[in-house]
């Protein structure tokens, strides 16, 4: 009998660690994290931000200017002058 406790402990230790990593992939998807490291767009900042990624923003002139977000005429996306992050 002694010998089913160490294998019992295993077993426990295994289904919590499963369960801890399935949690926070959950978590990560609550947030709205992307599994592909995409990242967020934060308003008034185009740092790390490839447009080319983000088509629901920067496909829509409302969207990007509600971001503080203005296209050149060369196409170059640019922070609004003026603009403040909320």
């Amino acid at each position: 009998m002694s010998g089913n406790k160490p294998f019992g402990a295993l077993a426990i230790i295994t289904a919590l660690s499963v369960l801890g990593a399935t949690s926070a992939a959950m978590a990560e998807r609550e947030r709205g994290d992307r599994p592909d490291n995409r990242g967020f767009v934060m308003p008034c900042s185009l740092d790390g931000v490839n447009p080319a990624y983000r088509p629901e923003i920067f496909g829509n002139p409302a969207a990007a200017r509600s971001y503080g977000f203005v296209q050149s005429r060369d196409g170059t996306w640019h922070v609004a002058p003026g603009c403040r992050r909320r």
